[in-house]
């Protein structure tokens, strides 16, 4: 009797478990948390889909074809062998089709760059550069830099923890193009390239309108912008870069949300053990807390994470001993105030400080950081894991053996570097935050943010 009614009682757990997940599975919207884990353990499904709001996809606009054809076009270098799309390869997610740290360039392309090329990608919704909370949209009177930089000194900075929304209005730097923010805009950002020297290396601006006036470009421009752009050489330039600026922003190439995380997150796929694991470590707020920086949840309207809060970050990462710049031993990048960018200089809060970029194809790249002094996830992760753990892992010895923490940033800058948000809260000699096994699964979880995803 005894055996017969214990018999039953599991038969009706077993059967109610069923159900439950079974309900789960055809209202997840209502489903407890706790249920949700249980339903994404068994299935690998997201218990709670979503519907993501993409960009719409249509035609290009005739402004953006011819971005697109300039964006191709190498005879705008003063080589004639260099174009936008020789270091942003539609291919490899408008990041360089190479693993070289830095992409050469210069008149005989033998400079070599300053920095890693960052990707052109998911910087649709990239605002401008700003310090303080997000202004919106708002029709009050432009606030200077100068003026913002001021406000926020000696505001405290915001700790930022992965799920959690900080307490007041980050007081930080955030938006802007390229690595130090210099650049506002797309158009702003496909000019910079042109004068420098390490890249397509025009002497001015002036000799990039001529190249344009004797380019297959010049009667489309005509039609697209008036005939008098041909006689105004600043016109012609920046309406050739605003060209390029829409063919940025409208061809969905350079955003598609295609990734088996995309999928994952309107319920089309199923992830595996690993990367599920990987998944909730990375918005573990005690672990890796990778999200708390780079977004992995929807916004409240549906648009699909960019995994990056866009803001900067002063992380410390070691010196890149084979970049040339830094055979100077008193060279220093130190991203928002100097040397690329001159109009923060003054803003000494901020040296060593870089944007976030987004995670979204990170898995592809060949090097990471502003110096490119790492080649893989496992090295990031090791680094993240281990700077202040074991320094001595990640930095090198002085001639006396003492290890030279930061040894990419001035001393006087130090403090500038973050160490309050997890894992880097850890102190010298600390339990590490994660384990080896748990960076394998992070990087399993990455791999799903690469484009091209087939259900």
């Amino acid at each position: 009797m005894w055996r017969r009614l214990i018999l039953r009682i599991i038969l009706g757990i077993v059967l109610l478990g069923a159900a439950l997940v079974g309900y789960a599975l055809i209202y997840p919207e209502r489903m407890p948390a706790a249920i949700g884990d249980t339903v994404e353990n068994l299935t690998g499904l997201n218990a709670h889909p979503v519907k993501l709001l993409r960009p719409p996809v249509a035609p290009l606009s005739a402004v953006a074809v011819l971005g697109r054809d300039l964006f191709n076009d190498p005879s705008l270098s003063a080589s004639g062998k260099q174009s936008c799309a020789s270091c942003h390869s539609a291919a490899h997610a408008f990041s360089p089709p190479n693993d070289l740290t830095v992409q050469p360039g210069g008149l005989h392309m033998t400079e070599a760059g300053y920095r890693p090329v960052p990707s052109l990608a998911y910087l649709y919704r990239q605002a401008p550069f700003s310090i303080g909370p997000d202004q919106g949209d708002t029709d009050a009177a432009p606030v200077s830099l100068d003026t913002q930089a001021s406000a926020a000194l000696g505001v405290q900075r915001a700790q930022k923890t992965a799920g959690v929304a900080p307490a007041a209005p980050a007081m930080v730097p955030q938006g802007g193009l390229f690595w130090d923010g210099r650049a506002s805009t797309l158009q702003d950002q496909a000019l910079g390239p042109l004068t420098n020297p390490v890249e397509m290396a025009n002497p001015d601006l002036a000799s990039v309108a001529d190249k344009l006036r004797h380019s297959k470009h010049i009667d489309t421009l005509r039609q697209l912008f008036g005939p008098h752009v041909v006689n105004d050489p600043d016109l012609l330039v920046s309406e050739a870069m605003f060209a390029i600026g829409r063919y940025e922003f409208e061809d969905p190439a350079f955003h598609p949300f295609s990734s088996k995380y995309d999928a994952w997150l309107e319920g089309r796929a199923r992830l595996t053990q690993a990367e599920l694991r990987g998944l909730r470590l990375f918005n573990d707020k005690d672990k890796a807390n990778c999200a708390g920086c780079h977004l992995s949840q929807p916004t409240s309207d549906g648009l699909p994470p960019l995994f990056t809060d866009t803001q900067y970050e002063a992380l410390g990462v070691p010196r890149n001993r084979e970049l040339a710049q830094n055979r100077n031993p008193k060279f220093y990048d130190m991203g928002i105030c100097g040397p690329f960018r001159t109009d923060m200089v003054k803003e000494t809060q901020y040296c060593g400080m870089f944007l976030t970029p987004t995670l979204r194809n990170a898995a592809e790249r060949k090097t990471f950081f502003h110096n490119g002094v790492y080649h893989d996830l496992k090295q990031v992760l090791d680094f993240y894991n281990l700077r202040n753990t074991s320094p001595d892992r990640i930095y090198p010895r002085d001639a006396s053996g003492k290890v030279q923490k930061y040894d990419d940033l001035p001393p006087q800058y130090h403090a500038n570097v973050d160490v309050a948000d997890a894992p880097f809260d850890r102190k010298f000699g600390d339990q590490p935050a994660m384990t080896d096994q748990d960076i394998q699964d992070i990087i399993a979880f990455m791999k799903t943010l690469s484009d091209g995803y087939k259900d």
